[in-house]
């Protein structure tokens, strides 16, 4: 999003502005300023590439919620073809802050379910700001039954700060819903590929992330709680989220250590924001690859997988 500039990227923009104003100033003037633009422009490689690769878990944080990261609709545009995007729950109201439908992935049909944030303020709250309510839950697992009847690979998008925790998400059943979803998605008889290309905040997040191959942007944060609501109930202080966003695990690196996911797909340096059709081909790329894999397994073999997956997910560590 234009004008939106973390806190540790200013360093970075002051010189892209300055190599900017170089360039304009070299066409007015009629001066040639190549030398010092290209030691510049190496410059600014050279402290992206250090900033980049030292980001501390709270950095990271702030980058998974970027607001100019594309969201499960550009994924689904940049990725799939044919999309044609089915609508409701069948039993109370159809829920926007969840998107899916029928769509092929170079040429394989499969079922697409994602959480969709918003860009500006009509659509953030017509998305609910991705936090779905329990009939976005039931219409993701009405999807997901209908890829299963159809023998479709079902892959889902999850990008939430969690499940929405209002009065009425509650009455009409928010950890029901859930955890129903993770009941079924475990025993979905076609292959599931998760990507995680955002916030993955707690059961708003898992209850579209029980699958076969758990794949994670970079950037992105999967955890069971947000850095602030942890800080606000360990110490009382929301300001302590970034102590808390490392005491959390919540990387991507990280979680690949502790095997709660599969795989790390690379973004543009700078993060996904800064180029949507590179993230999108780098993970098209790697969804293709966990869809190859897993269509080849017998049903029987990709189920007892799958369970002996997520058995096992868990390290301890001695403090």
């Amino acid at each position: 999003m234009a004008g939106y500039t973390l806190e540790f990227e200013r360093p970075i923009l002051e010189l892209q502005v300055k190599i900017q104003e170089l360039k304009e100033l070299a066409q007015e003037e009629r001066a040639d300023f190549g030398t010092e633009i290209a030691r510049l422009e190496r410059k600014v490689v050279r402290l992206q590439e250090e900033v980049f690769a030292n980001l501390t878990p709270w950095q990271r944080a702030q980058i998974a919620r970027h607001p100019g990261r594309p969201y499960s609709l550009d994924y689904i545009r940049l990725m799939l073809t044919d999309f044609l995007e089915l609508h409701g729950d069948r039993g109370y109201a159809d829920d926007r802050a969840i998107v899916g439908g029928l769509a092929r992935l170079d040429g394989l049909p499969l079922v697409v379910i994602g959480q969709q944030k918003g860009r500006d303020t009509k659509e953030k709250l017509l998305r609910n700001f991705a936090m779905a309510h329990p009939e976005g839950y039931r219409k993701a697992l009405r999807l997901m039954k209908l890829a299963e009847k159809f023998r479709r690979p079902v892959l889902t998008l999850v990008d939430t700060p969690g499940a929405f925790p209002g009065v009425g998400a509650e009455e009409r059943g928010q950890a029901e819903a859930i955890a129903r979803n993770l009941r079924e998605m475990a025993g979905l008889s076609v292959p599931i590929v998760v990507a995680i290309v955002g916030e993955g905040g707690s059961g708003g997040a898992l209850g579209l992330a029980v699958g076969d191959t758990i794949l994670m942007l970079e950037y992105a944060i999967y955890s069971v709680i947000s850095p602030e609501g942890c800080a606000s109930i360990l110490w009382r202080d929301p300001g302590k989220a970034p102590e808390a966003a490392a005491a959390m695990r919540i990387t991507a690196l990280d979680l690949q250590r502790l095997k709660l996911i599969d795989g790390i797909v690379p973004e543009p340096v700078g993060g996904a924001h800064r180029n949507h059709q590179e993230v999108a081909a780098t993970l098209k790329g790697a969804v293709t690859e966990a869809f190859r894999g897993l269509r080849e397994m017998p049903v029987d073999a990709l189920l007892e997988q799958r369970y002996q997956k997520f058995r096992a997910m868990g390290v301890f560590e001695n403090g």
